[in-house]
């Protein structure tokens, strides 16, 4: 169950489409992963440590992560079809995930950072009042 915190309180949510979306896209990589290896148990066992992991990160509200990844594997899997041909598609899935991931938290990182720079140099003004009396 996820948790939300709101004024020092915690307050429980359920399940959230983040913590759905983060077990899909982490259990799919997972079950590729497990496909590689190419030994009896791999494939669920790297699935459910897939899902495990999707699940924590979207209980953090990684939404732009996962989706970062989602398109860093679609990217990577054309690029990879283009280039080399159908039997490494699944490969530059693989690799554009994670090159779609890392890129996906710096941008994040360096537009937060943008946010807080903007919001220090904006100086706070008392809203005006249209009405003159």
């Amino acid at each position: 169950m996820s948790q939300h915190h709101e004024g020092g309180a915690i307050k429980p949510r359920g399940l959230t489409f983040d913590m759905v979306f983060g077990a899909v896209v982490f259990g799919i990589v997972g079950a590729a992963i497990g496909y590689y290896i190419n030994a009896t148990t791999s494939i669920p066992v790297a699935t459910i440590i897939g899902t495990v992991f999707g699940l924590c990160i979207g209980i953090l509200g990684g939404r732009r992560f996962f989706i970062s990844i989602v398109c860093g594997a679609v990217v990577g899997a054309a690029l990879f079809g283009l280039v080399s041909g159908r039997d490494v598609v699944a490969l530059g899935a693989g690799v554009g995930g994670a090159v779609g991931g890392f890129l996906g938290v710096q941008m994040g990182m360096l537009l937060d950072l943008w946010r807080q720079r903007k919001k220090s140099i904006m100086p706070e003004q008392p809203p005006q009042d249209t009405n003159p009396q």
